[in-house]
C-alpha cells in the first residue's frame, strides 16, 4: 500500500491493527504510521465504513427515518444517534453522488424525456428537473427553486455536461420554457417533441423520488433537499436492475445485483 503522505511503495505492514481492525503500515521514507482508511474521507470515524456507507444508501434508497436507522443497527451492536446519521449523510451523500456521476460520465441514450417533480421545501414548492433516456436511465436531476427559462436552460447545461453529447430527440410536456431552452443550449438540430402521452414513462419514473419524499414531509432547506434528491437519483440509477428495456429480472438476481453493486461501491469510495 502506498504512503498517502509521500505517495512512495515503500510500506511495510505492521504486526498490530487499529480498534476496527485496520490495517497499519509505516512508509521506509518518511517513517510515518498510517492505516488503510488514512487520506480517505472515512479517516476520522469511530465506525467501520461499510457501516457507514450501508447507513447513507439506506438512508438514500428506504423510506426509513433517522431515528429508524439508528434502531436498526442497535441489534448489529452500534449505538449511534440519528444526528450521527445526518452528519453522515450531509459529509458522504454528495461524495457518493459525485463518483457515480463520474461512473456514468459519457453514458446516456439519443433519446431524452425531460419534465419537472414538485418537492416542498420549507412551507414552499420547488421544482426537481429530471430527465431519463428510452431505457430509463437517468440523464439527470437538478432542484430549483423557479420554472422558467433559465431554470430549464441551466438543467439542459448541466445535462449536456454529465453526458457529452445532445441527444437527437428532447421529448417534454406543454410547458413554454423547453423549446426555447432546447434550442439555445442543445442545438437547433435537437427535435423537440411535445406530448404528454410520449413523455408518460418519466410521468411513471418520477414515482421513485415521490414514494422516498412523502414519509419525509419536506426538507428543511434548499441546500439539504438539493443534497438528498441528487444523491437519491444518482444512488436508485446504480442499484437499477436492467440498464435497457430487457425481460423482467428475477428477486434473485436483484439480490445478486445489490450485493455486488455495494461492493464496488464500496471499493470505489474507498480508493477516492
Amino acid at each position: 500500500m502506498s504512503c498517502p503522505h509521500c505517495g512512495t511503495a515503500s510500506t511495510t505492514e505492521q504486526a498490530h491493527r487499529t480498534v476496527l481492525g485496520y490495517r497499519k503500515f509505516r512508509c521506509q521514507a518518511c517513517k510515518r504510521l498510517f492505516n488503510e482508511r488514512t487520506g480517505t474521507p472515512f479517516k476520522f470515524l469511530e465506525y467501520p465504513t461499510d457501516i457507514v456507507l450501508l447507513v447513507v444508501v439506506w438512508r438514500l434508497c428506504y423510506k426509513l427515518s433517522l431515528r429508524d436507522l439508528a434502531e436498526m443497527f442497535l441489534t448489529r451492536g452500534f449505538t449511534f444517534t440519528h444526528e450521527a446519521i445526518r452528519n453522515w449523510e450531509e459529509r458522504f451523500a454528495p461524495l457518493l453522488a459525485e463518483h457515480l456521476r463520474a461512473k456514468r460520465r459519457g453514458r446516456g441514450g439519443v433519446s431524452w424525456y425531460a419534465d419537472e417533480n414538485y418537492v416542498k421545501v420549507d412551507g414552499r414548492w420547488c421544482y426537481l428537473y429530471r430527465a431519463i433516456d428510452r431505457e430509463g436511465n437517468l440523464i439527470d436531476a437538478r432542484l430549483s427553486k423557479t420554472r422558467d427559462l433559465e431554470a430549464a436552460k441551466q438543467f439542459f447545461a448541466q445535462a449536456l455536461a454529465v453526458i457529452g453529447k445532445p441527444p437527437q430527440r428532447v421529448t417534454t410536456d406543454g410547458h413554454t420554457a423547453y423549446p426555447r431552452a432546447i434550442r439555445e443550449t442543445l442545438g437547433k438540430k435537437v427535435i423537440h417533441r411535445c406530448s404528454p402521452y410520449l413523455n408518460s414513462r418519466l410521468e411513471q419514473n418520477h414515482r421513485g423520488i415521490k414514494q422516498r419524499y412523502y414519509p419525509m414531509q419536506g426538507f428543511g432547506s434548499l441546500e439539504s433537499a438539493a443534497r438528498f434528491c441528487h444523491a437519491f437519483e444518482e444512488v436508485r440509477c446504480w442499484f437499477r436492475p436492467r440498464q435497457r428495456m430487457t425481460p423482467a429480472v428475477s428477486l434473485a438476481d436483484k439480490r445478486h445485483l445489490f450485493v455486488k453493486r455495494f461492493a464496488a461501491l464500496q471499493e470505489m469510495m474507498l480508493a477516492a
